[in-house]
């Protein structure tokens, strides 16, 4: 599965191949010059350094540079979803249309869509992500069909598609959406819960109009969303989690960058592969490893995100400002 590490297309980001960064970071460690060919056998140890070190990178949460927003239809009386690979409860069934970059949804016969989700079908390049929207919205009412950006570019003519939404190693937020008696749609917060406080729920099955908690086991190789109560009807449900670093599946395949990461990843790179080569010069050493901390630092902040406001119930705090949660407890007074 490629990476698609954003869905950054103008010039102030950058595309590069995983051919790209190792000859990078083999030039600055002094292991080959410049327009000198690499050993297949080097390409393929350093291909599989650059693969291992991307999957501990969406591990480290100041590296993640977005928060992905994953939509799923919830059915009433179901309150545990599969997530993370095709056919898991998190995904969509619909008929759609491919040309280069632009998917376009004609109809939705099951589940979802959302950006981020992989794109399966005859022909389809393993890996085809969901980048963007369009003039398609995600989720499967009438504002989701239309158009989406696609990465990489295909071409497939009108037919079925699948699609469902990479593993998240967390969920950050989350929220549901419930359709009112009077028309249109309201948001209630969802919270996000340890396994340790989801045990102390005694009537995990309790039925009830939406779900006000959610806990996410993250088991292997798909993770699965325990809510909670169980809700009577149906609703979307709206999941906010960090963006995963996947792995590149050749050494030629093409990857979007969002602005300084370019320069993270190939000196971050080259520091990696400086034991394999023997590179003992301390002046090298010293400026490969100051210019990958400096740009990991750079990108540190930037992603650095503020600590979230703390939510009390509007009953414990009746002087604060109301919202629509007033709806569960029968009205303001």
């Amino acid at each position: 599965m490629p990476v698609i590490i954003g869905t950054q297309t103008s010039p102030v980001g950058a595309t590069l191949t995983a051919g790209d960064l190792i000859r990078g970071a083999l030039r600055r460690i002094g292991a080959v010059a410049s327009g000198e060919p690499i050993p297949p056998e080097t390409f393929n140890d350093s291909f599989a350094l650059l693969n291992d070190w991307l999957d501990q990178l969406s591990n480290e949460k100041s590296m993640i540079f977005c928060t992905q927003e994953v939509i799923h239809e919830m059915s009433s009386g179901k309150f545990q979803y599969t997530i993370g690979q095709p056919g898991a409860d998190v995904g969509c069934t619909f008929t759609g249309q491919i040309n280069a970059d632009v998917l376009t949804v004609s109809a939705i016969s099951g589940g979802a869509l959302s950006v981020g989700q992989i794109i399966q079908g005859p022909g389809i390049q393993v890996g085809t992500a969901i980048t963007a929207l369009g003039t398609g919205l995600g989720g499967n009412g009438t504002a989701a069909l239309g158009t989406y950006k696609i990465y990489p570019a295909n071409t497939f003519g009108a037919g079925a598609l699948t699609s469902y939404a990479p593993r998240p190693l967390r969920i950050n937020s989350a929220m549901v959406r419930v359709t009112t008696s009077i028309g249109g749609s309201l948001d209630y917060p969802v919270d996000p819960i340890s396994v340790e406080d989801y045990e102390l729920i005694g009537l995990k099955a309790l039925n009830g109009p939406w779900p006000k908690l959610v806990y996410y086991q993250p088991s292997m190789p798909q993770g699965v969303l325990n809510y909670w109560p169980n809700p009577n009807a149906a609703a979307e449900m709206h999941l906010f989690v960090d963006t995963v670093f996947n792995l590149f599946p050749a050494i030629d395949s093409p990857v979007v960058f969002p602005q300084g990461y370019k320069l993270f990843l190939r000196f971050g790179l080259a520091e990696i592969l400086l034991p394999d080569f023997g590179k003992n010069d301390p002046a090298m050493i010293a400026l490969v490893t100051s210019q990958a901390a400096s740009a990991r630092a750079w990108l540190k902040r930037t992603n650095a995100r503020p600590t979230p406001a703390a939510h009390f119930d509007v009953n414990l705090l009746p002087g604060q400002r109301k919202d629509a949660g007033w709806i569960l407890h029968g009205g303001f007074n």
